[in-house]
């Protein structure tokens, strides 16, 4: 499977980062900072480097001309801030929740001027089943065990909900998690990986080979094989294949790189269950990665008994054993058994979501409650974009869910189908027959509910698995066509992905120049999968890396935060998320100290300076646009002005607004040069041109306003903002300088010849 972008590089960045922003969300402990200057808002107006000037005094040579294409009909997107300019709460470390819960801390939040909310999901990360609300019922009540449904019906405020990690595990790690362990390579006899019982004929209606279930073995270097142990469970595979990964690239961080074919005693027909020793080849052959494909099932129960159908459906192994035979015929077993991370690791298809209150890991992380999160302000008060637990829950409470939301009158937007399937080595058939399951049972309670995903990880290239029986390897043309052919693409009312765009440690300037592509493209490849025109595309997660960087805290953040933004709207994305809306302490990422987000904070989280981004967050959704619920429209912008090696110097993003403005959002790359321009409105009807008139408002934030110090746990910025605001006179000869490594938000009426 695919893990991040187009190699296996992205699928080992996870298991091996260094301070993730998963991580960072959950980690206990944190750093203290100086007790730094109050933070302050943007200026209203203020002096300094920005200069606005008149034509005569700039030589003409040295003035570069922006180019708006305002020609009637040529817009490129319309959007609503209070619907597209959006930020985000993630699981918040053990005890957090009370102290990043409060009136004057949410205010702070709330004054960089992100408008709605999302809420990320991630238990589901860390191969949990999420209890949205503590109160509910048990499959089996007597030993408080199985599969929960959460109530419905409104009673207790829901302040904290938590993640039970799942007993019957087959990942090692995965996308998102490095903690825990499978329970194939764990050495205990007692304990088994069971599969999804929901992807089961029983449920989706289709035979279980069209849904094949497997399970991978990562030997973690070429070893010769031709032997293999598998200690079953029930439901044991009758049917079920093993094979072996030839090819150039990781099986699961790069699965067009090889092929997968099948041991030439590998086919078994008549699988009795127990402990199954196969001889797969006379010879051994060399393979690092090997696969367990399973077909049909015993259908017989597991420990869990048989007065639950559920118990009895999928596939379960205790542990497997792979290597070679010795003289004597005995397994020479190549996998490492230990109940941690230094297993050999084992990937799967499913996991069955039953579990037991004991597994209850409150430490974990808190995922804030639902009636805290929709009473404590950080919604702005506006429809929120929720999740589901789809990968390791059920429909029933799924549905309960949304409909304990609508009695409760909370506005929600959307609803996201679980978390990064993509990461979770889900196929995307397996996730469109479950997606299609829990759609129906909540659109049964709420037939409103407006869903989507499939909610990817941060990826700028198309997501890639193991080619089908027709050769498709395109995850998302995979998922719509399963949609498409079984009538229910009506179902997906948005389709949403996470966008972290570059490599934590090697973010370098001009990446500035590459992030525009990265984000416009990413959207023609979505729709070249087949996402209908119709259906539009949400970015509900994103920063510049998903580890943590200093780039974040420094201007660069607040640079590619304005081009990221700027382009992704220009380029037709409906809306976007950024993440994340609380303080964080500073810690130590590549090349120096910083944290994600907009401010640094104490060990008790009290804000104690803002970050570079916070204040291009206020420039976004303060200057450029109109706050509010008027509709905008983008508009394609150019600057004549390049360098040495052809690269424009200046990103501009243009904005026609509701109260009749235009705005400009101007990037300068340069980090060392102002550079001066003229503004051209052209393409309009009879061949008018405008330019802006009367008093155009000029607000800049750059190097001059923001130097971020790296010195450990003491890092801080100095100067620490204001941005710089002024006023500079329109007409035909205006000119204006723009300052070096800044962002300059240029607005005003515009009169036309």
């Amino acid at each position: 499977m695919s893990r991040r972008t187009n190699d296996e590089t992205k699928a080992s960045a996870r298991p091996n980062r260094d301070v993730s922003r998963r991580e960072f969300l959950s980690a206990a402990t944190a750093t203290a900072a100086l007790a730094f200057d109050s933070a302050r808002p943007l200026a209203a107006s203020s002096t300094g480097s920005l200069s606005p000037s008149s034509h005569a005094s700039v030589p003409d040579a040295e003035v570069a001309t922006i180019r708006v294409d305002a020609t009637p009909g040529h817009a490129t997107n319309s959007f609503r801030p209070s619907q597209a300019l959006g930020t985000s709460i993630d699981m918040l470390g053990y005890k957090q929740v009370d102290q990043l819960y409060t009136e004057a801390t949410i205010k702070k939040c709330l004054s960089a001027g992100w408008g709605p909310m999302t809420y990320r999901q991630h238990t589901e990360l860390q191969i949990a089943a999420w209890h949205w609300n503590p109160k509910g019922t048990w499959s089996d009540p007597a030993h408080r065990s199985g599969y929960f449904t959460g109530n419905a019906e409104p009673t207790e405020f829901i302040r904290h909900s938590y993640g039970y990690p799942l007993p019957h595990r087959g990942n090692t790690r995965n996308g998102g998690t490095t903690s825990g362990y499978s329970r194939m390579t764990d050495g205990d006899p007692n304990t088994y990986w069971k599969s999804n019982p929901y992807l089961t004929e029983r449920y989706t209606g289709e035979r279980d080979a069209l849904h094949p279930q497997w399970v991978v073995i990562d030997l973690g270097a070429s070893e010769p094989v031709n032997a293999l142990r598998i200690d079953w469970a029930d439901p044991y595979a009758r049917e079920y294949l093993v094979q072996y990964w030839t090819g150039t690239g990781d099986a699961m961080g790069s699965p067009t790189g090889g092929v997968w074919s099948t041991f030439p005693g590998g086919m078994v027909k008549d699988g009795q269950g127990g402990t199954a020793t196969l001889k797969l080849a006379r010879s051994p052959l060399t393979t690092r990665f090997l696969r367990i494909l399973m077909t049909e099932s015993s259908h017989t129960p597991d420990t869990h008994g048989s007065e639950d159908p559920r118990n009895s459906e999928g596939y379960a192994i205790k542990e497997v054993y792979a290597g070679t035979f010795d003289g004597q015929g005995i397994l020479v077993d190549l996998v490492r058994h230990s109940p941690d991370q230094d297993q050999t690791a084992t990937y799967c298809s499913s996991i069955d979501p039953w579990h037991a209150e004991t597994d209850l890991h409150a430490e974990g992380g808190d995922q804030t409650g639902f009636d805290l999160f929709f009473t404590s302000g950080v919604t702005n008060h506006l429809p929120a974009i929720i999740p589901i637990a789809m990968l390791y829950g059920i429909p029933e409470d799924a549905a309960a869910q949304i409909a304990y939301l609508k009695k409760r009158g909370y506005p929600v937007a959307y609803v996201e189908m679980g978390e990064e399937p993509d990461g979770q080595n889900a196929m995307p058939e397996d996730y469109a027959a479950l997606y299609i399951q829990f759609a129906a049972a909540i659109h049964r309670l709420v037939p409103e509910a407006k869903l989507g995903g499939p909610i990817f990880e941060g990826v700028n290239e198309d997501i890639k698995v193991w080619p089908d029986a027709e050769g498709r390897t395109s995850w998302l043309g995979r998922f719509l066509d399963y949609l498409k052919s079984h009538g229910h693409l009506e179902d997906l009312a948005f389709m949403s992905f996470e966008h972290y765009p570059f490599e934590p440690c090697s973010v370098t300037w001009a990446d500035l120049y590459r992030e525009p592509e990265l984000v416009s493209h990413i959207l023609d490849v979505w729709r070249e999968d087949g996402l209908p025109a119709n259906i539009p595309m949400l970015i509900t997660e994103s920063n510049l890396s998903w580890n943590l960087n200093q780039s974040f805290v420094d201007i660069f953040g607040a640079l590619w935060l304005a081009e990221y933004a700027g382009a992704f709207l220009t380029a037709g994305g409906a809306g976007l998320y950024y993440f994340q809306f609380f303080p964080l302490p500073l810690s130590h990422g590549c090349h120096g100290w910083g944290t994600f987000g907009m401010f640094s904070s104490s060990e008790s989280y009290e804000i104690k300076q803002f970050t570079s981004q916070y204040y291009a967050a206020q420039l976004i959704n303060r200057e450029w646009v109109k706050p509010g619920d008027g509709t905008h429209h983008t508009y394609r912008a150019t600057a004549d002005l390049r360098d040495a090696a052809g690269n424009e110097i200046l990103a501009v993003y243009a904005l026609e607004r509701p109260d009749g403005e235009w705005s400009l959002m101007i990037v300068n790359r340069d980090q060392e040069n102002a550079r001066t321009v003229r503004v051209a409105f052209e393409g309009l009807e009879n061949g008018r041109h405008g330019v802006f008139s009367g008093e155009v408002r000029m607000v800049s934030f750059g190097k001059e306003q923001y130097r971020w110090h790296s010195n450990g746990r003491n890092s801080h910025a100095d100067p620490d903002g204001p941005p710089v605001s002024t006023t500079a006179p329109g007409g035909s000869g205006a000119v204006f300088t723009i300052p070096k490594a800044s962002l300059t938000i240029l607005r005003g009426k515009v009169e036309y010849d």
